[in-house]
C-alpha cells in the first residue's frame, strides 16, 4: 500500500473537471460520450491509453472526457461534481445520456451520483474498473482524508451507497474484478449485484489503466 501511494501522491485536484478535445463547437456525436473518472490519487492523464484505443475504435475526441476531482475531500461533493459536469458534457455534446467508465476511487464517486443523486437517469452504461465499491481495507492507511475514511468496508458511506439497489435505473453496469489486484482488498469488493461482473485472472490495479484487453472489453461492453 506504502508503494501504490508513493507512486500516485500528486498534487490535489481540485476543479471540477477537465474536458478533452476542441474547447468549442463540438460536432455531432456518432457515440454515446464517455466521461472517465479516475481514482485515488489520479489524474485524466491515467486515461491516455483508454483513450487512445477508444479513438483507434472510431470516437471522437469531442466523445471522450476525463472529469477530475479532489482526492481528499470527501466523495459527496465530488459526486456533485461529477453531476455537474455530467450536465457540461450532455449540453457540449448534446447527448441525452453519458457512459461512465471508473478506476478504484472513482467507483464511489460514480455510485453516490447514480445512487443517491439521480444519476441514474443520466446514464446510459457504468464500467467499473477495479473500483472500491464495498471499500477497501488498504483505505485504513490514509484515513486521515475524508475519502479514505469513507472508502473503508463498512463506512457509513460504503452502508448507503450499496443499501437497497446497487445497480439503479435503466443504466446497464458491468465490472472487471482480479485476485491479483493488489489494492482493492477483499478484491470481491468491486462486483456490484445486479451487474455483469466480469472475473480478470490476474491484473494489477495500475496495470488496468493500460491494459489493452479489458479496456477493449469496457468498449465492447459500452456498445450493447
Amino acid at each position: 500500500m506504502r508503494r501504490w501511494l508513493g507512486g500516485l501522491l500528486a498534487a490535489v485536484i481540485a476543479c471540477a473537471g477537465v474536458l478533452l478535445g476542441p474547447a468549442t463547437g463540438a460536432s455531432a456525436a456518432t457515440h454515446t460520450p464517455v466521461v472517465f473518472v479516475h481514482g485515488y490519487t489520479g489524474s485524466p492523464s491515467n486515461w491516455t491509453t483508454a483513450i487512445a484505443l477508444f479513438e483507434a475504435a472510431g470516437y471522437s475526441a469531442d466523445e471522450l472526457y476525463a472529469f477530475s476531482y479532489n482526492s481528499y475531500g470527501d466523495n459527496r461533493t465530488n459526486a456533485q461534481s461529477l453531476a455537474s459536469y455530467v450536465n457540461q458534457v450532455k449540453s457540449r455534446t448534446g447527448a441525452s445520456k453519458v457512459d461512465i467508465v471508473n478506476h478504484s476511487m472513482g467507483g464511489l464517486v460514480s455510485d453516490w451520483y447514480l445512487h443517491e443523486l439521480g444519476g441514474a437517469a443520466n446514464v446510459a452504461h457504468l464500467a467499473s474498473i477495479a473500483g472500491a465499491n464495498h471499500g477497501t481495507t488498504a483505505a485504513l492507511s490514509c484515513t486521515i482524508y475524508t475519502t479514505c475514511q469513507q472508502m473503508v468496508p463498512g463506512s457509513s458511506f460504503i452502508q448507503q451507497v450499496t443499501s437497497g439497489d446497487e445497480t439503479p435505473g435503466d443504466t446497464k453496469y458491468a465490472t472487471w474484478y482480479s485476485p491479483c489486484d493488489g489494492v482493492i482488498n477483499p478484491y470481491t469488493s468491486t462486483r456490484l449485484n445486479g451487474a455483469t461482473n466480469n472475473y480478470v485472472a490476474c491484473q494489477t490495479h495500475i496495470g488496468y489503466l493500460t491494459d489493452t484487453v479489458t479496456l477493449t472489453a469496457v468498449r465492447q461492453f459500452l456498445a450493447t
